[in-house]
């Protein structure tokens, strides 16, 4: 099993030691947002807020982002919503997806994309699971409780790392097999991943 060498890695983000001795993978999950962006790694969640507008904020959160994921041997980022009734900032958004993409393509740093409705049947065994039973679903499962005002997109983000633990190879907890079945559904990378699966 190997890793990718960390080049001074944001803090709070070195990988922990596995069962046995191995170093778990360093997985980062996104929750993209224009104004409070979730972010999550094994064990913790964070988020990202700006109130700036246009160009300077795609340039201020792929900044912000990047601090989170320039280290990761894999990426998760729940992908989007196109059912979503408010378009306000809809171009933004996908911009940011791309920046955020294109970022860990010249980084070389495999990233997977997690539809909303697999990412909620990750969490709670239900495509249409509201945010407070994702939410509820990541304190009961893994003990991580979410705060705030952020408290459902670091809790998104929290089980889009967690579903890329567990295509690794490294669950972070058993999942029914009902919830395990949405891994299938998600656009995993092509390129290779830098841990054995």
């Amino acid at each position: 099993m190997t890793q990718l060498a960390l080049d001074t890695p944001a803090p709070g983000l070195t990988p922990r030691p596995a069962a046995g001795g191995t170093t778990r993978p360093l997985v980062i999950g996104l929750d993209l947002s224009l104004t409070s962006t979730g972010v999550a790694g094994d064990g913790w969640t964070d988020r990202i807020r700006t109130k700036l507008r246009g160009d300077e904020r795609l340039r201020h959160l792929t900044g912000q982002i990047a601090s989170f994921v320039k280290a990761a041997d894999l990426v998760v980022m729940e992908g989007p919503s196109y059912g979503h009734a408010a378009l306000a900032g809809h171009e933004d958004l996908a911009g940011l997806r791309v920046l955020v993409r294109q970022f860990c393509y010249r980084q070389s740093i495999p990233y997977a994309v997690i539809p909303p409705s697999n990412l909620k049947m990750y969490a709670a065994g239900r495509g249409n699971a509201t945010k407070g039973e994702v939410r509820s679903a990541v304190a009961d499962r893994y003990g991580v409780h979410t705060e705030g005002a952020a408290r459902y997109d670091e809790a998104d983000a929290f089980v889009a790392m967690a579903a890329g633990m567990a295509w690794l190879g490294f669950p972070l907890a058993p999942v029914p097999e009902r919830n395990g079945k949405a891994l299938a559904g998600c656009a995993w990378p092509t390129m290779p991943v830098a841990v054995a699966r």
